[in-house]
């Protein structure tokens, strides 16, 4: 494997907090589209019910990820839910699974979701990989004023006609 060294970047167009970025250090995140889920809401009552059928929140794809040194532990799952990444959860472990298909891969999930600004995405097949610099922001869990007291499809609204 390719050791890369550790660099520093100036990304001007990063917000002030995230300019200065170590490029060895970040993590690396998956994106992937929340197929049948609506709101984030839903998606948490769908995990909720999994989680206590199953004991764990896992989460099927057909190819493992040949970066998965870079994610485990460290990066992150995000939910593209209506054209836009709304959510994020941590990705503990993958796993190789045994499927009546064949092999599959296994993302073991943290159950606590963290709301994320809205991003618009394209829609795409399977996940994509998704840098730690391109990813959007975590919402404060106390946001007084903002997206996270606003219903989902009002942000989404707001942001397609240019007024967030």
């Amino acid at each position: 494997m390719k050791e890369w060294r550790a660099r520093s970047t100036c990304d001007p167009g990063l917000p002030t907090a995230r300019a200065w970025v170590t490029l060895a250090s970040m993590p690396l995140n998956i994106l992937k589209l929340c197929v049948g889920i609506d709101e984030v809401e839903q998606l948490r009552s769908v995990q909720a019910r999994r989680l206590q059928e199953q004991g764990a929140l896992r989460h099927f794809t057909r190819h493992r990820p040949r970066r998965a040194d870079e994610i485990i532990g460290k990066g992150s799952l995000y939910w593209v839910i209506r054209g836009y990444v709304q959510v994020r959860q941590m990705i503990i472990a993958i796993e190789s699974v045994r499927h009546e298909e064949g092999k599959r891969c296994a993302l073991v999930l943290d159950p606590q979701l963290f709301l994320t600004e809205h991003q618009p995405r394209r829609p795409h097949q399977g996940w994509r990989y998704l840098d730690a610099v391109d990813s959007p922001l975590d919402l404060p869990a106390e946001n007084v004023i903002g997206p996270a007291n606003l219903p989902a499809p009002l942000v989404r609204t707001l942001k397609e006609i240019g007024a967030w």
